[in-house]
């Protein structure tokens, strides 16, 4: 089964968010759970 291939602009600003909850403290896991990966992503 394929995945859904993300757009470049869509991995950045997933990318930004996670950037944006480390900073304010959420450890990794937390941070890509919140915006809906897996972190072996």
């Amino acid at each position: 089964m394929a995945g859904k291939r993300e757009k470049p602009e869509d991995i950045i600003t997933k990318l930004r968010q996670v950037e944006a909850l480390q900073s304010q403290g959420a450890n990794i896991a937390d941070a890509v759970q919140q915006i809906g990966v897996t972190q072996q992503t």
